[in-house]
């Protein structure tokens, strides 16, 4: 429990960071969350994807308690989104 709590904390910081810095060097609000939905989440699903079972079988492996580092992931995309937002709507032209 205590793993996924930090695993779950790492991955909403990582991705804010990573989203933050991607907003500033090319300009756009939102493609770090495009990002990791369309490229890390399918990279992430083919990583763990066995093709020896079924596929419900498969989704079972993916329990509510994984999910939580994946919407943690997309949170910190989101907020990074919304804090570049409010820096521009603030006046900063530098973001």
């Amino acid at each position: 429990m205590i793993q996924e709590t930090v695993g779950t904390l790492l991955f909403f910081v990582l991705f804010f960071g990573i989203g933050f810095i991607l907003n500033m060097l090319i300009k756009t609000t939102w493609m770090p969350t495009w990002l990791y939905v369309f490229i890390v989440i399918p990279l992430a699903v083919w990583y763990f994807w066995d093709s020896t079972i079924h596929v419900g079988e498969n989704l079972t492996r993916f329990a509510v308690i994984g999910m939580f580092p994946i919407l943690a992931g997309i949170g910190g995309a989101l907020t990074s989104g919304w804090a570049i937002r409010a820096l521009r709507r603030g006046g900063y032209k530098m973001f």
